[in-house]
């Protein structure tokens, strides 16, 4: 029972008594986002500020954008990690040792380091802690340690087993159970101090406390300061809560706060007098309060290793959110502190908080909210008027003063009050209702009374600002436009009223505020903010802010003390800062990306109290910000190259995210690396990310590709770039990054090459060069071979043509020749016709002759018959005329007769005298009358002649004598 009742105490005094009011931003990953086991060991950051977790499955990294799981070879849990100055992951698991490191491309590669130890002691069991001492490296497991130096392992055994080994201002600290708290100096573990001075605990932590003091945390014992005189446990009424929450790991926050990982209670944000100031649990955010491990990152944000999970919080942050309610549910509406205390007016009523910390963060004070119990509902403003608290609701209006509360009135609902004075106190105080305009008298005793309705109007005006200098009140309706009131002496009737519209210059009747801005009556509209021009009677844009806010739609804005003022637009809140110049103007215009809708839309409201405290209302609780923390926390942005691939192609990572320089990781890409890639490969993908985690939201990028891009691209918050199909050449892509304050980040950049195709290389353009010029020879030697084979043809044809013209010639002079034969065959024919007359002529002169020698005596016949006789015998000679015959007819016909005679020189002259005739083509029966001889008879000589020729009947005869005597 006693144990319950302690427990119960220790949360109630957790809960309420150490509760700070402001909690900062806090991130939530699940496995499912990093895809990795459960559970998480420990945790830890490198150069680049690339956060890493040794987790149930592997070692997983984080960059701000993209998580990665680079598990063991034997798929065991990775228990413990150290990174060493050159880069190296030091990791021990479950029967497993060694490290990771990148490879060329820049992918984290792991190297075992087991086969290093001695095979005697190479069963390892979980290593739980490791710890890096300039070049030595120490593996703790609960039977042994194992120190990594030169490539060489030594192994120290423990007595009974090694519960903590840790490194704390250069010095090497562990835990033996049986020999207590040791120190590694001169290679040998000296005892610091034996277990029961530490009451036998168990040590989770050692870490600096104040010059040579040490803070120790234990599993169930709670903590001890180490000095000189001893371990002594600080006395602390919060012992008994670190003994039940049980300390799993801690770290050093700043120079007077720790921060404590526990297995029960979350983490717990302790101060060097032992005593807890802040908690962040389940109630707060955290998806477990079951802490495994914890880590302050460079930026002093916290993160949490879970026993299912992984946990940011933005401990450093300006911004922080307040609860005023339990459940965390309620909207926020209004906000004002008086009296030392903290007022929200929320959708649920209104709280209030005590607070203890005077001008400085609020968000610190640990005073818990109250609800104030006679005021329910929906509270929409709250003001501060003649130092009373005046508070807005749906049920009518309150006064609260000196902490008391009173009713004014009931109903109507009330938007918001307006002192009809710019001094104070005010005696005339005006209310803005649902159904119009109430008034309010101050009394000298200081008391609101004479609650009257002002007849009139019965609108709903919800934001009032009163014109001193014109005695009016001006009024903003939802969708209708601007009023503008007069009101009579006794403040009980409107004496005059105008509604201001499009026609009166306004861009809409709808989404306009009317406020006070640097004394002016101004009205944010949906295009920028507009002024009221007396002269004219109408709206005009501002001359003042048009510069500011241009054609911008502010839905809100309120001036602060200092000069700035603070907006809202579109559910982005900003502030104008004419303290800051900024590109030669008079002012900036900070935003504050991580508040983008989170503003409550439709009843935004900014409570400025100072620089330290400034209170935006929210959908769910309130916003708080620290403007002086937030414009000074402008950490050093950086941006890292994750990953470079070839788009499309598997297993193609150019770049893995780790630049090397001479074995060790570097922060750029090395001079002499040069990445060249086929002309295949011209399409790449990047990715990029800024390690400054508690503004992720603010974070911007801009990105170049040299030899590609002309210019820097326009800023935006995407982090990956696709280049498609580059021509070959040198590029080099830059990024960088920046965040609202114009903090911005040197770029990183990534050097490479894109070899041309294989038909735009020199190689080639020479290949190409030989083959035009071998074309152009071919083509020349084609040429001059066509121009020979042209002239070879001119002259074939020249000399065909002589051939032709021979051959012409020698036609005429065969044609002239035939016709020279043709007219001497003529002749012939004319000799041989003639001679045939001739013969038929004397045959029948002696014919005629023959009677009459028959009658006659031939002596006695007179002289001249004689005469007569012997000229026929004369004529019938023919002998003399064949020799004339036969030579003029070898003349003729190519010396036939004598080719003829040499052929056969068997022949008689009456056989050649037939072949001439038969060379003639004359008949039988002509050569019959030639021949002065019978048919017959011719008939018998062409036969004899065959016989003497050897020629057979078959044979034609003509043709033979031709062929013989080649004609």
């Amino acid at each position: 029972m006693k144990q319950t009742i302690s427990i119960f105490f220790i949360i109630f005094f957790i809960g309420y008594a150490h509760a700070q009011i402001g909690i900062p931003e806090i991130k939530n990953f699940s496995s499912e986002d990093y895809k990795g086991g459960t559970q998480n060991w420990e945790i830890g950051q490198d150069k680049s500020q690339i956060m890493y977790f040794a987790n149930n499955e592997g070692l997983i990294t984080y960059n701000g954008k993209y998580w990665h799981n680079y598990p063991l070879p034997n798929k065991t849990v990775v228990r413990s990690f150290k990174i060493d100055e050159d880069g190296k992951i030091y990791v021990g698991g479950q029967d497993e040792i060694g490290y990771f490191f990148p490879d060329a491309n820049g992918v984290l590669k792991y190297h075992s380091l087991k086969s290093l130890i001695p095979k005697n002691e190479r069963q390892l069991e979980d290593i739980w802690d490791i710890v890096i001492l300039k070049k030595e490296i120490y593996f703790r497991t609960n039977s042994k340690i194992l120190l990594l130096k030169n490539g060489v392992f030594s192994i120290y055994k423990s007595d009974a087993s090694w519960e903590y080994l840790g490194l704390v201002n250069n010095q090497i600290y562990a835990q033996d159970i049986a020999r207590g708290l040791l120190a590694f100096k001169n290679n040998t573990w000296e005892t610091i101090a034996v277990p029961n001075n530490f009451e036998e605990a168990s040590i989770t932590s050692i870490l600096p406390f104040s010059g040579d003091s040490l803070l120790m945390t234990s599993n169930k014992n709670g903590i001890f300061i180490i000095s000189r005189n001893g371990i002594s446990k600080i006395k602390s009424q919060d012992q008994y809560v670190f003994s039940n929450s049980r300390i799993y790991d801690a770290v050093k926050v700043n120079s007077n706060l720790y921060a404590f990982a526990t297995v029960s209670s979350g983490c717990l944000i302790v101060n060097k007098r032992g005593q807890i100031v802040q908690k962040f649990t389940s109630s707060e955010g955290l998806q477990k309060n079951n802490l495994r491990c914890i880590f302050q990152d460079k930026n002093q944000n916290l993160w949490l290793g879970l026993d299912d999970g992984i946990d940011f919080v933005a401990f450093n942050n300006a911004i922080k959110y307040i609860y005023p309610d339990k459940t965390k549910q309620t909207s926020s509406y209004a906000t004002k502190i008086i009296d030392n205390k903290l007022y929200v007016g929320t959708s649920n009523g209104l709280f209030n908080a005590n607070l203890n910390i005077q001008n400085k963060d609020i968000s610190y004070s640990n005073e818990p909210f109250s609800e104030t119990a006679s005021i329910q509902g929906q509270i929409w403003n709250l003001n501060i008027l003649n130092k009373k608290l005046l508070i807005s609701s749906e049920e009518g209006a309150y006064e609260i003063s000196d902490s008391k509360i009173k009713s004014l009135y009931r109903l109507p609902g009330t938007w918001m009050f307006e002192p009809l004075s710019a001094y104070s106190p005010s005696k005339e105080i005006v209310a803005g209702t649902y159904n119009g305009l109430v008034f309010l008298n101050y009394l000298e005793n200081g008391q609101f009374s004479n609650k009257r309705e002002i007849t009139g109007i019965n609108e709903s005006l919800r934001f009032l600002v009163y014109d001193s200098s014109t005695d009016a009140i001006w009024a903003s309706h939802p969708y209708r436009g601007i009023y503008k009131f007069k009101l009579n002496g006794s403040k009980t009737d409107i004496l005059e009223k105008q509604l201001f519209t499009v026609k009166d210059g306004l861009p809409s009747s709808l989404g306009n505020y009317v406020a006070k801005i640097k004394n002016r009556i101004v009205v944010a509209t949906i295009k920028g903010i507009y002024e009221f021009e007396e002269q004219e009677k109408k709206f005009t844009p501002s001359k003042t802010f048009k510069p500011v806010f241009g054609n911008m739609n502010v839905q809100y804005f309120k001036e602060d003390q200092y000069g700035n003022i603070w907006f809202v637009s579109n559910k982005h809140v900003g502030v104008v800062d004419f303290n800051r110049k900024e590109n030669g103007k008079g002012f900036s215009i900070i935003y504050f990306p991580e508040l983008t809708s989170k503003v409550l839309a439709g009843f935004e409201n900014i409570y400025p109290y100072n620089q330290q405290n400034v209170f935006i209302g929210a959908n769910k609780g309130l916003i708080h910000i620290n403007y002086l923390n937030y414009v000074k926390n402008i950490k050093q942005l950086n941006v890292n190259l994750t990953l470079v691939k070839i788009s499309g192609e598997k297993d193609s990572i150019l770049f893995g995210g780790y630049f090397l320089s001479k074995n060790h990781v570097s922060e750029k890409q090395d001079d002499n690396q040069n990445i060249s890639l086929k002309h295949q490969y011209n399409s790449l993908h990047f990715e990029y990310s800024s390690t400054l985690y508690e503004q992720q939201n603010n974070i911007e990028f801009s990105y170049k590709l040299s030899g590609f891009d002309n210019k820097w691209s326009e800023w935006n918050a995407k982090s990956e770039k696709d280049y498609t199909n580059l021509p070959p050449g040198g590029y080099e892509f830059c990024v960088k990054a920046r965040n609202n304050l114009g903090s911005e980040s040197a770029a990183v950049t990534y050097k490479f090459t894109i070899a041309p195709a294989w038909y735009q290389t020199w190689i080639f353009y020479l290949v190409c060069f030989l083959m035009v010029c071998l074309i152009i020879y071919l083509l020349i030697q084609r040429q001059k071979r066509k121009h020979l084979k042209e002239q070879e043809y001119l002259r074939k044809t020249h000399l065909l043509e002589i051939e032709h013209n021979e051959k012409e010639i020698v036609k005429l002079r065969n044609d002239k020749l035939e016709a020279d034969v043709n007219f001497k065959n003529k002749e012939l024919a004319t000799a041989t016709m003639h001679l045939m007359q001739r013969g038929k002529l004397i045959l029948k002169i002696k014919e005629e002759l023959l009677p009459i020698v028959k009658t006659e005596n031939i002596e006695e016949s007179p002289e001249e018959f004689k005469k007569i006789l012997s000229l026929i015998k004369d004529a019938e000679r023919a002998d003399s005329d064949w020799e004339h015959f036969s030579v003029h007819f070898d003349h003729v016909h190519a010396n036939f007769l004598s080719k003829l005679k040499e052929q056969i020189p068997s022949l008689s002259a009456n056989d050649l005298k037939l072949c001439a005739y038969l060379k003639m083509n004359l008949t039988s029966k002509e050569i019959a009358q030639l021949m002065s001889v019978t048919v017959r008879a011719v008939e018998v000589s062409r036969y004899r002649l065959r016989k003497k020729l050897d020629v057979s009947t078959d044979t034609n005869l003509f043709n033979y004598l031709m062929e013989i005597t080649g004609n």
